[in-house]
């Protein structure tokens, strides 16, 4: 059966992406820190669930795209392809 895989093979694209911004932050976000942002915004995301994505085991809906994006403060571009064209 053919299951759709991004280019390196994992079930999202913005697993690592995810990873890079969330450590990226200053202070660096823990999984749970970050899993607890996104509780308070209302989304029912633990920590095991954000390292599943960033190890690519797991797909990622819309909805998670858009809530990670909110408490990140990045667009839905940024945490996908890693670019925004807002920054330049």
């Amino acid at each position: 059966m053919f299951k759709l895989k991004s280019p390196d093979g994992t079930n999202s694209l913005c697993g690592g992406n995810l990873k890079k911004l969330r450590l990226g932050r200053r202070p660096a976000l823990s999984q749970r820190k970050l899993a607890y942002k996104m509780q308070v915004l209302g989304y029912d995301i633990d920590y095991h669930v954000i390292r599943r994505i960033e190890n690519g085991t797991r797909f990622v809906t819309d909805i998670e795209i858009k809530a990670f994006a909110q408490a990140l403060g990045v667009s839905y571009q940024e945490l996908i392809d890693g670019t925004d064209e807002k920054k330049g």
